[in-house]
């Protein structure tokens, strides 16, 4: 899973804008002092607009899906083309 968020770092901490779903349901069910795995980058003050950061966010998300279609692919989780071809020629009506 990669879910990017916004925050803020002041005083040597991280206040993140909202808590993922998936992390915070995810706590109730971890033992005490177990973690969760962060990646954290430093912007520069100021240079970055919304949509800029927006578009960061969804270049990360991006990346975390292609990352998994490789994990799957390594583990043989796939299909052959052909399959895939002839379902989307079935499901959006495409003559081949």
């Amino acid at each position: 899973m990669l879910k990017t968020v916004e925050g803020i770092y002041q005083n040597g901490q991280i206040e993140l804008a909202e808590l993922p779903k998936d992390v915070s349901d995810g706590l109730r069910h971890r033992p005490k002092g177990d973690r969760t795995q962060v990646l954290v980058t430093f912007l520069a003050p100021g240079k970055i607009t919304p949509p800029q950061l927006r578009q960061l966010i969804d270049q990360l998300e991006t990346i975390a899906g292609i990352q998994q279609g490789f994990e799957e692919l390594e583990r043989g989780q796939t299909r052959p083309i052909g399959d895939f071809i002839q379902e989307m020629q079935q499901k959006y009506d495409i003559s081949g």
